[in-house]
């Protein structure tokens, strides 16, 4: 049988990078895209890497932009893929208001470019957009699922919702096999600094070691349905080996508070957090989202997806990850505060 080949958007990314491990152990050729920039983040993907020249590689990097139809057209052409992942968007939701142009740019029309690429290109191919729960935003019903109306309430979930809805147009318009998996909030050790989570269980290893004295946040009483990322993209591979395309709620069905993510987090390491962290007014966003919570019920029927961290697993695993990366810290640091002989 042919070697499938997946073409993927946000690939550096976490959900990328964990969408490759999974592909590449399935046995498929994983090809992505990464934008020319002076430096290279690919932290998250170099562990899977092998020399593209080798008979051993099975995974390639090309370069291109959500920005720039023509390079989407023309590594699709190249490429050839048989399973095609939008993963990229500016996604942080608070930045999305200061830079919301940029947003809409490449989160929305973004989305639209690849749709119309594979369209014209590889019509065949079967393609899974990365909706997000934030287009609930202002929700009209708890839990959330695929019939709940949207209410968006930032740049971002309004270029997401542009995005969702484009795929859901190029379906019935065009016959594509093409599917939105509306993913609540996803963390891992992998997920970026000035996210939320991952702010909060590298300040708490930072603090238990002497590196940080206090870690600034914003509203402590936003609620979120959070699960593990590495369980999500196994969700998005699902969709795409199905007979038909469909939309599908990602979720664990849990919703806990940020204050209940940073007690958890910092009761782990025996801190106590009303010690340590600071309520910080710009962090604060312009319109918010309260309560997000998931009905993942689909999802578990359809496509036999069932999450496997718990919340208290995956704060332990992110704080794990983070306190060995704040030890290696103190430890370069010793080494280069240690006289020369």
């Amino acid at each position: 049988m042919a070697t499938k080949r997946a073409f993927i958007t946000g690939i550096t990314g976490q959900d990328g990078s964990y969408l490759t491990e999974l592909l590449l152990a399935k046995g498929y050729e994983v090809h992505g895209l990464v934008r020319r920039s002076s430096s290279l983040n690919r932290g998250r993907i170099d562990h899977l890497r092998v020399d593209e020249h080798s008979p051993r590689a099975r995974l390639f990097l090309h370069y291109g932009d959500m920005e720039d139809a023509s390079s989407l057209s023309n590594v699709l052409q190249e490429v050839r893929p048989d399973e095609v992942y939008n993963l990229a968007a500016q996604s942080h939701v608070r930045v999305s208001f200061e830079i919301a142009e940029y947003t809409a740019d490449v989160t929305g029309l973004g989305a639209l470019r690849l749709l119309e690429a594979v369209r014209r290109t590889v019509p065949k191919a079967r393609y899974y957009q990365a909706s997000s729960s934030e287009m609930f935003g202002g929700v009209q019903g708890e839990p959330q699922d695929e019939k709940t109306p949207f209410h968006p309430r930032s740049p971002y979930a309004v270029a997401k919702l542009y995005a969702h809805w484009q795929t859901v147009n190029y379906r019935e318009a065009y016959g594509m096999h093409a599917s939105n998996g509306i993913l609540f909030n996803h963390e891992s050790p992998r997920r970026g600094e000035a996210f939320v989570t991952r702010k909060i269980t590298r300040g708490v290893a930072r603090i238990k070691l002497g590196l940080q004295d206090k870690l600034y946040l914003g509203n402590l009483d936003a609620k979120r349905d959070w699960g593990f990322a590495g369980d999500y993209v196994e969700a998005m591979w699902l969709m795409l080996q199905q007979n038909e395309p469909g939309d599908y709620v990602v979720a664990t069905g849990e919703t806990h508070s940020v204050r209940e993510f940073l007690e958890a987090a910092f009761s782990y390491l025996d801190l106590d957090h009303r010690e340590y962290v600071e309520i910080d007014p710009k962090y604060y966003r312009p319109s918010e989202v309260d309560v997000l919570q998931g009905n993942p019920a689909k999802a578990k029927l359809v496509l036999g997806w069932e999450p496997r961290v718990s919340f208290d697993g995956l704060v332990r695993m992110m704080v794990d990850a983070d306190l060995a990366e704040a030890r290696r810290e103190v430890a370069l640091g010793a080494v280069e505060q240690a006289p020369r002989p």
